[in-house]
């Protein structure tokens, strides 16, 4: 559910969002249209009402012809971006579903934010058990290496219960869901989506 950290973060977001579809004096409607994204749904997030979920937002970022990880971005950096202890300044809450859009069971916290010309986008992600779920698509690749717990991942009509130490690369046009089995799950995640 919301809390008080989340809705100013989501509300940061938006703006981001919001910012880059502006200075492509594109209309929201129009972006609906370009991303097959719901109007509603669009305008919510651009209000920093709702909590999006990953497809939706890769949807977006091509549809704006940019990386999904812009939208994290603060000040580009030409050179490395250094993040100690695994915990960068800026975290993003999702809903893992597209349908649920007012409560989230995964906390980004992107590695790479700021990194200009980058072609993947790396995440330490916190994940909450969730027992009802859909299964999504977008293009691209993900690589997801388990760093606590264990997590149950649903690609087309195969699972797999992936755990601490182990990982999994798979192309993310094919349907999929990932959620954690039990309480709470840490993973790091490098996603390539095409823009």
């Amino acid at each position: 559910m919301y809390k008080g950290e989340t809705m100013k973060e989501n509300k940061e977001f938006a703006l981001k969002v919001k910012s880059i579809r502006e200075r492509q004096n594109m209309s929201v409607e129009e972006l609906a249209e370009k991303s097959d994204v719901k109007l509603d749904v669009l305008k919510a997030m651009e209000s920093g009402e709702i909590i999006p979920s990953l497809t939706p937002l890769t949807k977006i970022a091509k549809a704006l012809g940019v990386r999904l990880g812009t939208f994290l971005d603060d000040t580009p950096q030409l050179g490395p971006v250094l993040v100690r202890g695994g915990r960068p300044n800026n975290v993003l809450y999702f809903s893992g579903r597209e349908d649920v859009t007012n409560a989230s069971n995964l906390e980004f916290h992107s590695l790479g934010a700021g990194k200009i010309d980058r072609n993947i986008d790396p995440f330490i992600i916190d994940i909450s058990y969730e027992e009802d779920y859909k299964l999504s698509s977008h293009e691209g690749e993900e690589f997801i290496y388990v760093l606590e717990g264990e997590i149950e991942v649903e690609y087309g009509k195969d699972k797999f219960t992936v755990a601490a130490g182990d990982s999994i690369f798979y192309d993310s046009v094919v349907p999929h869901h990932l959620h954690s089995i039990k309480d709470k799950a840490k993973i790091l995640a490098v996603l390539y989506t095409p823009y």
